[in-house]
């Protein structure tokens, strides 16, 4: 409806937004997210690029546990109990791999916020969801390039180069990024450098030994078994152990079992789901935490 001012020309009331108003403004707000995402994830890939020194040491640690240790075992046993250990020791090689990027990109988190980088994020008109989106995904792709390297070395543990390493490569992808979200919500909790670092180790190495890939989880003894199959990464291990191609499971016979649930062992594809679920579960609280004025 008109209205007449005496010092102007007729104006008209602005009635409240209309569906393509709302539309418009949806997809603005979608694509500032996933040009964000697209940022962040670029972010991270330059700054783990750039630092190759970083890179090289993060595969000391695999390698010495693949080479050495499995090495070493493989010839301490009896080849009655054991074909080859490095083959049953490989999966879990594979994931500690992808820890690393998992921790780098956690306190990246809490160096920019000390140094107010995340302030200066914060305030982009964008949902704090993409920002944590875009440096999980930076971080698992990192984890994917940590796994592919160890995953080169598979014929040293009698892995051959056969199409299944694809889905090998898929199910790395995803535990590289539940680490990192893991690693994302420990960062978003915790302010101090110091402290996520001690955190983080603390709770990254028991994790890794009770997730089934020293030793396998059946005839262990009842708290120390209970403690394995209530891990979550024992399945990311398990996963990835019957998904390789060649030995895989096998490497130690019998002793070899998956973790069973009262008798009955878990597909690979639940398995995957259950890393799926933690995944988002871990990501879901981190962006709740983050949604907090900081």
């Amino acid at each position: 409806m008109a209205q007449t001012d005496v010092h102007g020309p007729p104006t008209t009331k602005a009635g409240p937004p209309g569906p393509a108003a709302w539309a418009a403004g949806r997809d603005r707000a979608l694509t500032r997210d996933l040009r964000t995402i697209r940022v962040l994830w670029r972010r991270e890939t330059i700054r783990f690029g750039r630092n190759k020194l970083r890179i090289a040491m993060g595969m000391v640690t695999p390698l010495m546990f693949l080479l050495i240790l499995g090495t070493g075992l493989n010839s301490a046993l009896s080849e009655d109990s054991l074909r080859d250990f490095r083959a049953f020791l490989f999966p879990g090689v594979v994931l500690m791999s992808v820890q690393a990027p998992a921790i780098a990109v956690g306190a990246s988190i809490v160096w920019d916020r000390r140094s107010g980088f995340l302030r200066q994020m914060l305030v982009a008109p964008v949902r704090r969801s993409a920002i944590l989106v875009g440096t999980c995904l930076g971080g698992a792709t990192s984890g994917a390039v940590y796994g592919v390297l160890i995953l080169l070395l598979g014929p040293v543990a009698g892995v051959p180069y056969r199409p299944g390493l694809l889905l090998v490569l898929l199910q790395v992808v995803l535990v590289s990024f539940a680490f990192t979200a893991l690693g994302v919500t420990a960062a978003v909790c915790i302010r101090r450098p110091e402290t996520f670092q001690v955190a983080v180790s603390l709770c990254m190495m028991p994790l890794f030994f009770l997730s089934g890939a020293m030793f396998p989880a059946d005839g262990l003894p009842g708290w120390l078994g209970a403690a394995v199959r209530l891990n979550p990464l024992t399945y990311a291990v398990d996963a990835l152990r019957r998904t390789m191609p060649g030995e895989g499971a096998a490497a130690m016979g019998n002793r070899a079992a998956s973790p069973d649930w009262w008798g009955w062992t878990p597909p690979v594809s639940v398995e995957t789901g259950l890393i799926t679920v933690l995944a988002v579960l871990a990501l879901a609280v981190a962006t709740r935490r983050f949604s907090r004025v900081e």
